[in-house]
């Protein structure tokens, strides 16, 4: 596509298309590439950039999403065409959708301003998951919207409500799911008080850079957050996803640590009545497999001074290798036998004494953990949730995440609500919205001569976004066809402002008509619209 305006006439302007429905057998359309700035840099109230998502999963330890898209019987289009590139442990509520067992989705929204264009990219992985079956939470986040914006309760509800309506519109069922306030929500915040006591000041000083000029409700507002990320599995545990961009990631990633931490019990592995860390433990399984290996009885057979000695003689020398040696000559005589461990964390006395009575088979009961013969590892952790949860603990499954794409702003860089012109807000007047994008940054050559010879640079374009990301819909083949076309040079950039400018005035027309229709189905519903804090 050509980025000098002056050629835009020189595109075939295309006719209008149905992009609501996709065949199945067409294939997915080539992957969006936008949001690609300088660095990486993860910030959930700050300007986050992200010039390679590779970086995410090295720096970070996010998965590729298409490692997990096979076990998604009809992925999102968002998922087919990689706008989803991302997750976090996505995988336990893929196989609930597959087996028709309970999950739920969650997301939240800060109400700074109108919602736009990018934030339907999270509207739309929620309802899908609704969809899909699964329990839908949708959340204003106004406390901290309060506490780390400094946005009035005026200016809260107005953008509340916007968020609503929009969310409404695009399809979410509100008597399938549930809509909230944090300010309002009391459970919600009792849960926020107890995680709070799992947290600690040097936690929220490594993973958000708090300081001491941070404010106390700043602070509150992030466990106010856990508690929202875990708020789902209140009534039962269950697998949780968070539809996010990038930078909430550091929000996820404290959300597991604290749903582990607030567990009664830890299940490991062990193989002796000593605790060893996961990679002593690695060592000790190596070193009893290989012993063992021939042995007829090799619970009783097998000793820990045997297996110290087979390490020094066969595993490569590291810091861990001698810090297992030294464990196991410790050990000297006690046999080696496997076994899954229940450790104590944060169980009440009853829930201790009952697990010990729910263990069948043979076990051995210590001070501050139970050792257990007869169980897997995978029925040992869904019994101590069992005993957990019958004692009034959450029993809570670490939620996961799903990860999107930054949008790029249609002038370019980043998409930013202060700047009107990079971005198309829902309520933008559709003919304003039309004329946005027809003025937005293109990926086309200088001269259409040289589109036609050299092809326009789809991966580099705002405006292929638009199509990829919202204006083609479910429909894979018509979003092939525009990027084919691009690249191929035949198509350019004026034709194709021009159709995109079209489909988004369509868009937002639609769009704003179901609003105004949500408005009725907004006052029925049990959701405050105005704060009560003013």
């Amino acid at each position: 596509m050509a980025d000098d305006e002056s050629h835009a006439e020189e595109g075939d302007s295309r006719p209008d298309r149905d992009v609501t429905g996709a065949d199945a057998e067409t294939p997915a359309a080539p992957r969006a590439d936008g949001g690609a700035v300088d660095d990486v840099a993860l910030d959930p109230w700050g300007s986050s950039t992200v010039a390679d998502y590779r970086k995410l999963f090295e720096e970070f330890g996010i998965e590729e999403f298409d490692d997990v898209l096979d076990s998604v019987s009809e992925p999102h289009y968002l998922m087919r065409r990689g706008v989803i590139f991302g997750h976090r442990d996505y995988r336990p509520v893929a196989e609930a959708m597959l087996n028709d067992e309970p999950f739920a989705a969650l997301s939240g929204f800060m109400p700074t301003g109108d919602p736009h264009i990018g934030h339907k990219l999270v509207f739309d992985e929620l309802i899908w998951h609704q969809q899909q079956g699964g329990d839908a939470y949708g959340l204003i986040a106004d406390l901290e919207a309060h506490s780390a914006r400094g946005i009035q309760w005026d200016d809260i509800d107005e953008h509340a409500e916007s968020y609503l309506l929009s969310l409404l519109a695009l399809g979410f069922d509100p008597e399938e799911g549930e809509l909230y306030r944090q300010s309002e929500n009391e459970e919600l915040r009792n849960l926020a008080f107890e995680l709070g006591s799992k947290a600690n000041f040097s936690e929220f000083q490594a993973i958000y850079g708090f300081d001491g000029e941070t404010s106390i409700s700043h602070m509150q507002s992030v466990v106010t957050q856990m508690a929202d990320i875990l708020y789902p599995q209140l009534e039962e545990p269950k697998p949780t996803v968070i539809p996010v961009g990038p930078d909430q990631d550091p929000h996820v990633r404290f959300a597991r640590d604290l749903s582990t931490r607030m567990r009664f019990f830890k299940v490991t592995e062990a193989y002796a009545s000593f605790e060893l860390d996961d990679a002593e433990r690695e060592l000790v399984a190596i070193a009893y497999e290989a012993l063992a290996d021939g042995t007829d009885d090799a619970e009783t057979d097998i000793r820990c001074e045997e297996a110290a000695e087979w390490l020094e003689d066969e595993a490569p020398d590291s810091t861990a290798l001698w810090d297992t040696v030294e464990t196991l000559k410790a050990g000297g005589k006690e046999p080696l036998r496997p076994r899954v461990r229940f450790f104590d964390r944060n169980a009440t006395e009853d829930a201790f004494e009952a697990l010990i009575e729910a263990i069948d088979g043979e076990k051995r009961v210590y001070e501050g953990h139970i050792d257990t013969f007869d169980l897997d590892r995978e029925a040992a952790e869904e019994l101590a949730r069992e005993i957990e949860v019958d004692n009034g603990g959450y029993g809570f499954i670490a939620p996961s995440s799903i990860y999107h794409r930054f949008m790029t702003g249609l002038t370019g860089g980043k998409m930013s609500s202060s700047e009107p012109a990079s971005h198309i807000s829902l309520l933008d007047d559709p003919a304003d919205g039309y004329d946005k994008v027809k003025a937005a940054t293109t990926g086309g050559r200088e001269t259409a001569e040289k589109q036609r010879e050299l092809g326009g640079e789809a991966d580099e374009c705002p405006v292929y976004e638009l199509y990829a990301y919202l204006l083609t819909g479910d429909d894979d083949e018509f979003a092939a066809e525009v990027y084919e076309e691009c690249v191929n040079g035949e198509r350019l950039c004026g034709g194709c402002k021009e159709q995109a400018a079209q489909l988004m005035e369509e868009f937002l027309e639609e769009h704003q008509e179901k609003r105004e229709e949500a408005k009725e189905l907004l006052d029925d519903l049990d959701i405050q619209l105005e704060s009560s804090r003013k």
